[in-house]
């Protein structure tokens, strides 16, 4: 089985900004504001969503992971043995289509991942979104996946393990694997693609995630609704 989410520290260290709760009813942002912890939620909610949303149409579109390479699935790093060995023995083009067709099954499950996103953003409390309005740019979406990675990974990964076997990624996996095996004397090995892909591409969704984010904070042409230029200013 690969280990936990393969991702930058910054992923993992939970950022501070839920733990302090803000005992007034009405609180004035840096802008000067001044929003209830219901339209801070409202806000914070609103602006996940739309990265959620963001995140599914660019991502779902053929080449959507494949060609962009801040979420392109690589081949499994920790089978870099397998890679390595297949390499050596003319096995390029096989490895080349095992990397194309995860990254095709990430791109066919991505639209599947929207209402279980959508479903852990409604689960926000207010206490927690107050906090992280007044948070630094991408607050919102390490607090989403601090508190929500392990339930996406177990609702998310099935509609990956169909994505696989729809664009034959799980067909040309087992044909390396088994090439690999044949080799004398390596040590037999069948790593969990299935957890590997739904990873991969659940972080690739809360990258698209935090760049919306952080654009909705600083840019206040992406605050089109009453409720994100109340909280987050109209300049």
């Amino acid at each position: 089985m690969f280990p936990g989410f393969i991702y930058s520290q910054s992923w993992n260290d939970f950022k501070k900004a839920a733990k302090k709760v803000n005992a007034e009813l009405n609180s004035k942002s840096k802008n000067g504001n001044i929003f209830s912890q219901k339209d801070a939620a409202n806000a914070l909610k609103e602006t996940l969503g739309r990265g959620v949303e963001k995140g599914v149409e660019v991502l779902s579109i053929k080449d959507g992971f494949f060609k962009n390479q801040a979420v392109k699935i690589p081949f499994p790093p920790e089978a870099k043995t397998i890679f390595d060995k297949l390499k050596k023995m003319g096995f390029q083009k096989e490895l080349n289509k095992v990397v194309l067709s995860i990254n095709r099954a990430a791109e066919d499950a991505i639209i599947s991942a929207k209402p279980i996103f959508i479903s852990a953003i409604k689960n926000m409390t207010i206490n927690d979104a107050i906090n992280i309005v007044k948070g630094s740019e991408t607050d919102g979406t390490d607090y989403l996946y601090d508190n929500t990675n392990v339930e996406l990974i177990v609702a998310f990964k099935p509609n990956i393990k169909s994505s696989l076997k729809r664009v034959d990624a799980t067909k040309h996996w087992k044909s390396i694997m088994k090439a690999y095996n044949k080799i004398p004397f390596v040590k037999k090995i069948n790593p969990d693609l299935e957890l590997y892909v739904t990873q991969k591409t659940i972080v690739g969704l809360f990258h698209i995630l935090s760049e919306e984010e952080k654009e909705i904070r600083k840019n206040p042409q992406k605050r089109t609704t009453d409720i994100l230029k109340k909280v987050f200013g109209n300049n």
